[in-house]
Order: structure tokens, then C-alpha cells, then sequence
């Protein structure tokens, strides 16, 4: 009964669902740094959050190089145990702060006026001052440099961080406040700018409403510990050191009622984004509407109810509290695997006449299949005597989040990125190394991540300089997995810049039966 319902609900009409975007292609010659960094155009909005977000991406991703390199084999090899903790930090904190959440956010803003139908952004001041906020955040926080985690956890941010410590506790707030008000905007635009009611709002409208509902609801707690590490650093307040009276359990609920909501932050945006371009590529509708939108609903209520598993050792006895944020996170997976199984139905047909594939598709592909392979252990975690006894703070949990940050979000990222490139340059992007890109992310994020399932499952520890010798191998094969997603990010870079200028010139829609001949986008 339940399934029919779900599949009954087909929300937009058909034709609206699969329909050709139609939308306008620019011509890259005409973007000026001017109309793109203060233009109204949410277009150049869209892009200018992206752009920078993958030379933060890129930057983030030399971090990791550094650390992998170093890990490859154990003992000093070719970083200073503070320097590699400095890494760590910036690493982590400009991948979740600078990257993920910035770039998943600036391609709904590229995409959202479109589908919403009113081809126009409102609050447009407030996403400018976002935008400038991130990167004047993410400058700071490599001013910082600071050795304290991007998770800054007191008495240890408190002491060691450095004398640079208050302009990375500053970088959190600003952050905080970009992020605040770009749930304000994608609030105000999916609540009062669009050209049809509610229930026949496409997928990607209702992400990023209970987006901007997580973005606002979660966000103060990352203000409030960036704003109380800042006053306990200069000596103003105690409230997060043990040593004069303060409480770091007071921090841990503060920073992670943020810190889990953020998960989602970038997750449900990539959710939308498969949503938009599955049934774009499949010529037919999702299997279900509705299915989609009770699970966007459930994944927000129950994102603010799971955050205490981030802390669950902290507690010496496995209380009611702790037994309710238990099934809660096993709950979770419900509304996952209702997205899940929404795509493979949709899938489950075979590809049907007039269907299309592309670079674009093949990451969409790979990004569900790293999500079932980041979520399913998920419930490991979720029960307390095994996380407590076996997994938590390994590398079983690194492996676990790069699967679903770097597999599933980072993937659908750049299958958005590849959709949309006919759009922002007006020309096609080389098929060839967009292809020789997909392969190299398919088999280094693999390597990288199921080689952090097994060192996790080893007993190393997350965040370690050193480890033992029989755990050698396994470093060695994901430091290999890092170089092979550094090659494969090469490859885009060079794909981008140079089909910019050589690819073939887009003449009509890229996406419209007449551009169907020549959307390989082979360079000419």
C-alpha cells in the first residue's frame, strides 16, 4: 500500500520532470571578473561559489597529498609531527567549510531559479555577502594554520593552537554566519520565488528547503563555539576549560548539534542534484515523488536527533540517552534507502529510447554506488557496543565519511559540474578526459576509502602521525588511492581550461535533440 501511494504521488507532470532544460548557454568570452563577482545575474552567483570552491578543493587536496605521502610508510618520512597536524586542520576544515558546503550550495544556486521557473534569485545582496564571507573564512584559516583538528575540540584548541588561534576561532564564526544566510536565501527562494505550488515543486526545491531549515536551525551552535573559544582564549570567559571550571562535554553538544545537521548540509543538495539530472538523462520520470519528498522530511528531522553517537565513548554507561540516539541513527537509514531505492527503480527499466549517457552520467552512476558503500556500514556505528568496543575514532570512520563526502557528494558535485559546463562556457567539454577522469576517481576512491575500512577494522587511530609496521600495506594502497584522485582532479583541471577555450561551440540547447550529434564535446 505504502509503495503505490509513493508511486502514485507523481508531483510535477511528466513532461516537466524529463523535459529539455532549455536553458541559455553563455558565452565565456562575455564573463568579466566584474559581472562575475558582483553581478545580480544568479547565474554568476552560482558560478563564482563554485569556482572558488574547487581551488579550495584543489588547495585541500594538496593538504591531503602531503599527509597521505607522509603516512605511506610509518616513521618520519617527510613532515614534522606538528606540521602534519597543521595539515590536518586545514585539510579538514577547508574541505567541509570551504568546499563541500560552498560548491554543493553555488550549483543550486546556478540551477534552482531555472527550475523554480522565475529565472531570477532574490536576496541577492545576501548571497553576495555569503560568498565573501566563506573566502575571507577560508583565508583566515590558513593564516591560522592551527594543529588543534578542524573539529577544534577544547582544552587541546585551547593550548596548542598557537598564537594565530583567535583568527581560525573568528574563520569558524564567519563561516557560521555564511552559512546562516545562504539557508535564509534558499528558504526565501524555495518558499516565495517559484512558479508553482508546493506539492508540484521539482526534487531539488524541497532539498534545499529543509536545507536552508538545517542551515538555520543548526548553524548558531557553530557561531556560539567559535564566539566562546574565541572569549576563553583571551581569558574573558571559562565556559569550555576543564581547568578553570569549564565544561568540554558543553562544547561537544554545541559543536556537534552543528556538526551532524552539516552532514547534510552538502548531502541533501547532491540528493537534489541526482534527482534533476537521473530523470533528465533517462528521457522518463523518477519512479516517485513522493517517496522523495517524506524522505528529504525524515532525513531533516532526524538529523538533529543522532549527534550524540559523534561522542558516545565519553559516556562510562550506555543509559537511555544514549540507547535513544542509538536507534535513531539506526532510523536514519530508512529515509536514505527510500533515495536509494527511488533511483534503482527509476533505473530498473534499462536505459529506453531517445536515453543518454555521458561523463556526467557515469558519475551520477558511481556517486549511488558509493553511497550504498558509505551507508551500509553506517550501522556499525550506530550500535553502541560496537563503535565503543571496535570502530570509533579509526580509521573505519574516516573511511566512512570519505566514502560519503568524497564518493557520493564530491561525485555528484562534479556530474553537476560536467551537466552544467555546456552552460557556463558555451562550449562542450572533451568526453575523452572526462572519461579518463571518472576512472581514475572510480579506482583511487575505492583504494583510498576500503583501505580505511581496513585499518579501521586494524585498531589504528584516526588523526595519528605514526602507526605499527603491520599496518604498512594498507597505508602504502591508500596513499596510492590519493595520488590516483589527485591525477584524476589533473586531468579536470587541464579538461576545463582547455575546452573553454577549444571545445566545440555550443549552438543550441547542449542537452536538445538537435545538439544530441555532437554533445560528445569532442575538443576540436
Amino acid at each position: 500500500m505504502a509503495v503505490s501511494i509513493f508511486k502514485g504521488w507523481n508531483g510535477p507532470d511528466v513532461q516537466e520532470q524529463i523535459g529539455e532544460p532549455s536553458w541559455k548557454p553563455m558565452n565565456i568570452e562575455d564573463i568579466t571578473l566584474k559581472k562575475l563577482f558582483f553581478s545580480n545575474d544568479y547565474r554568476m552567483i552560482g558560478l563564482k561559489h563554485i569556482l572558488v570552491s574547487l581551488i579550495f578543493f584543489i588547495v585541500g587536496g594538496m593538504a591531503a597529498l602531503l599527509m597521505r605521502t607522509e603516512l605511506a610508510a610509518p616513521g618520519k618520512t617527510i613532515l614534522e609531527a606538528n606540521q602534519f597536524y597543521r595539515l590536518l586542520t586545514a585539510h579538514g576544515a577547508t574541505m567541509v567549510f570551504m568546499f563541500i558546503i560552498p560548491a554543493t550550495l553555488g550549483i543550486a544556486y546556478y540551477m534552482l531559479p531555472k527550475l523554480l521557473k522565475t529565472n531570477k534569485l532574490i536576496w541577492t545582496g545576501a548571497s553576495h555577502v555569503s560568498f565573501w564571507l566563506t573566502l575571507i573564512a577560508g583565508i583566515l584559516a590558513w593564516v591560522a594554520f592551527s594543529d588543534a583538528s578542524w573539529t577544534f575540540y577544547p582544552p587541546l584548541s585551547l593550548r596548542v593552537a598557537g598564537d594565530r588561534a583567535p583568527l581560525f576561532f573568528i574563520a569558524v564564526m564567519l563561516i557560521a554566519l555564511a552559512e546562516f544566510i545562504s539557508g535564509a536565501v534558499f528558504l526565501a527562494n524555495t518558499l516565495k520565488n517559484r512558479a508553482m505550488p508546493l506539492k508540484k515543486m521539482p526534487l531539488l526545491g524541497w532539498a534545499m528547503l529543509v536545507d536552508g531549515i538545517m542551515l538555520l536551525l543548526s548553524v548558531p551552535g557553530l557561531f556560539i563555539v567559535g564566539f566562546i573559544l574565541l572569549t576563553d582564549w583571551m581569558g574573558v570567559t571559562a565556559l569550555f576549560d576543564p581547568a578553570r571550571g569549564g565544561s568540554s562535554q558543553l562544547f561537544m553538544y554545541l559543536f556537534w548539534w552543528y556538526g551532524h545537521p552539516a552532514v547534510y548540509l552538502p548531502f541533501l543538495p547532491a540528493v537534489g542534484f541526482v534527482y534533476t539530472l537521473l530523470p533528465r538523462y533517462l528521457k522518463r520520470p523518477m519512479w516517485s515523488y513522493g517517496s522523495g519528498i517524506v524522505a528529504f522530511l525524515l532525513l531533516t528531522a532526524l538529523g538533529f536527533v543522532v549527534f550524540r553517537h559523534h561522542f558516545q565513548p565519553s559516556s562510562t554507561t550506555a543509559g537511555a540517552l544514549e540507547n535513544a540516539f542509538s536507534i535513531f541513527t539506526l532510523l536514519i537509514i530508512i529515509p536514505s534507502s527510500m533515495h536509494v531505492f527511488n533511483w534503482i527503480a527509476t533505473l530498473w527499466k534499462g536505459r529506453p529510447k531517445g536515453a543518454r549517457t555521458g561523463t556526467a552520467f557515469n558519475f551520477m552512476i558511481a556517486a549511488i554506488a558509493f553511497m550504498i558503500y558509505g551507508g551500509v556500514v553506517g550501522f556499525i556505528n550506530a550500535q553502541i557496543p560496537l563503535d565503543e568496543s571496535f570502530v570509533h575514532d579509526t580509521y573505519f570512520v574516516v573511511g566512512h565519511f570519505h566514502a560519503m563526502f568524497l564518493g557520493f557528494v564530491t561525485q555528484m558535485t562534479f556530474s553537476a559540474i560536467y551537466y552544467l559546463y555546456p552552460y557556463f562556457t558555451g562550449r562542450f567539454i572533451n568526453e575523452r578526459l572526462g572519461n579518463l577522469h571518472f576512472w581514475l576517481w572510480q579506482i583511487g576512491i575505492f583504494t583510498l576509502t576500503t583501505m580505511f575500512y581496513i585499518l579501521g577494522m586494524l585498531g589504528m587511530p584516526r588523526r595519528v602521525y605514526d602507526y605499527l609496521d603491520t599496518q604498512t600495506l594498507f597505508n602504502l594502497l591508500a596513499t596510492v588511492g590519493a595520488f590516483l584522485v589527485a591525477a584524476g582532479m589533473a586531468v579536470f583541471i587541464y579538461n576545463f581550461i582547455r575546452s573553454a577555450k577549444n571545445g566545440q561551440k555550443v549552438t543550441s540547447d547542449p542537452y536538445s535533440d538537435k545538439s544530441r550529434g555532437t554533445s560528445s564535446g569532442e575538443v576540436a
